[in-house]
């Protein structure tokens, strides 16, 4: 068995629900559910998307790359600007309060927050 396939019969047996009740939930049959939980078949995309949202974990781990649901935790940070230094320089930047960055990303905040008022 891959450990695709444990991880989503896992997932299934966790909420304590058959493969035709699963399988009702996915739109799918029991028989997929079977082969996909056996490894005799792996499921299309939009099958690991709805378990992943589903069962609110990530793809890392129903692949078996991380062991906590929520997957592997990565910095979001450009990696040009994370390996040639300039991040540093940008951020620099955008709090100088002579720059023209500086103007741009204050308006840019300001109408976020106006945005999410009249919400």
């Amino acid at each position: 068995m891959t450990k695709v396939a444990s991880q989503l019969k896992t997932l299934r047996l966790s909420i304590k629900k058959s493969q035709k009740q699963l399988a009702d939930m996915i739109g799918t049959t029991q028989q997929s559910v079977f082969r996909y939980e056996t490894g005799q078949g792996f499921p299309p995309e939009e099958v690991l998307l709805w378990y992943a949202d589903y069962f609110d974990v990530s793809l890392d781990y129903i692949f078996g790359r991380a062991e906590n649901p929520q997957g592997k935790l990565y910095e979001n940070i450009p990696r040009s600007l994370r390996e040639d230094g300039h991040y540093q320089e940008f951020v620099e930047m955008c709090f100088d309060p002579s720059s023209a960055a500086n103007a741009k990303l204050k308006e840019a905040v300001m109408k976020l927050f106006e945005e999410h008022k009249t919400k």
